[in-house]
């Protein structure tokens, strides 16, 4: 049989039964559709999620109080173990792969500028805060460098804080009171969004100790500590914990390093989006269960036309050939449509919902054209192989 020959009869069979082809077609795309519209909800999460985790730099490293890692708590809940201080901050300064450290406590508590008033995230922050987390002043400075346990009533406004107690007039200068104490405001900062739930624009800055004092806390909530680039992250941590060994008596703190939580949370987020794939990936054998009985019902259909091109001298592989070539075809058309329903479809989502982060994944993609083939081909397989052995003289009397 010549090549043009097989061609012919592969494609005529699938266009003669037009409704049935597109039907076929029509359970593999949705499949593929499936698959890459999911992985792309997955891979852009992903990216979304490590963007977010990244916005502060990947050199960083934070130690927490207490050794929470295997219990999942908070750092910011202090039990009877000794509490992280300033001081301890201040000497993992002299650790020489270091850039600088910054001691971090957290609350909240209502912000009163004149008449207008806005509970708000308060942050006692070292100076160096721009540095290690890549802040960018819009107006003024920020945090001087104090001694850090005699600091100044100084205060530095997140850009939602400052739109919503002054508006756009001049804020530099102004005082504010914090809870019970009065502020001098220094500077204001640019938008920087949100970071998994926090809006860290809807936030005031103030010295460390005058957070310490101002929430009656004991411990910071956080020492971060950022390295030099190139530095090993194992080896900055090994010697923050000795510093804290020597200074605490004991290891009774956490130390998490950046890149750790990244790969981490990498992992996490491959298997989901491996798993949101593999939602998807059963519509695809849905799709291939329909080829399969498509092609069935094909043979019987067809066994006189098998009868005489055996009669006429094709060979088995031939007969074999042209039924897997028609289950290929219907899976690679329906593939097709399926790469454009999925890819439409991530892109329709990103438009119509723009914080729904998608992001179509070119692996995923190749892979599940790759896989709508061969479910195809093995849909096609025992169908091709019943036609293939058909006797011809019985092919032939059948009707």
């Amino acid at each position: 049989m010549h090549i043009q020959d097989f061609i012919q009869l592969t494609t005529n069979a699938v266009r003669s039964q037009r409704m049935r082809s597109f039907l076929t077609a029509l359970g593999i795309a949705v499949g593929i559709g499936s698959v890459v519209l999911l992985t792309s909800l997955g891979e852009g999460l992903h990216r979304y999620m490590l963007a977010e985790f990244t916005q502060f730099g990947t050199n960083l490293i934070a130690i927490n109080p207490g050794r929470v890692t295997t219990h999942g708590v908070s750092g910011a809940l202090i039990s009877n173990v000794r509490p992280l201080s300033i001081e301890d901050g201040q000497a993992l300064k002299k650790i020489s792969q270091v850039v600088d450290v910054v001691a971090v406590v957290q609350g909240n508590a209502a912000v009163k500028a004149g008449k207008k008033q806005r509970r708000t995230t308060v942050y006692g922050i070292d100076p160096a805060a721009p540095e290690v987390f890549k802040l960018q002043m819009a107006a003024g400075k920020f945090l001087p460098d104090d001694p850090p346990r005699a600091a100044r009533s100084f205060a530095v406004l997140g850009s939602k804080v400052r739109e919503e107690l002054f508006g756009s007039g001049q804020v530099l200068g102004k005082r504010i009171r914090i809870g019970s104490e009065r502020f001098r405001i220094i500077g204001s900062m640019e938008s920087k969004g949100q970071m998994l739930g926090f809006d860290l624009d809807d936030a005031v800055w103030i010295p460390t100790a005058k957070a310490l004092a101002m929430f009656n806390r004991e411990s910071l909530m956080e020492i971060d500590v950022l390295y030099e680039e190139g530095s090993s992250a194992d080896e900055v941590s090994e010697q923050i914990k000795k510093i804290l060994i020597a200074r605490h008596g004991s290891e009774d703190f956490t130390i998490t390093t950046q890149e750790k939580m990244l790969d981490v949370l990498g992992n996490i987020l491959n298997i989901l989006t491996l798993a949101v794939g593999g939602l998807g990936g059963i519509s695809l054998l849905v799709g291939g269960v329909g080829i399969l009985t498509i092609m069935t019902i094909a043979v019987n259909e067809r066994t006189n036309e098998i009868g005489l091109l055996r009669a006429l001298g094709s060979e088995k592989n031939q007969i074999l050939g042209i039924f897997l070539g028609e289950a290929v075809i219907l899976a690679s058309i329906g593939g097709l449509a399926g790469l454009v329903l999925g890819i439409g479809g991530a892109w329709l989502l990103g438009v119509l919902v723009p914080a729904l982060p998608t992001h179509v994944s070119w692996t995923y993609v190749v892979a599940a054209e790759l896989l709508a083939a061969v479910i195809g081909l093995l849909a096609g397989i025992l169908p091709a192989r019943r036609a293939a052995a058909l006797k011809p003289v019985d092919a032939l009397r059948s009707e």
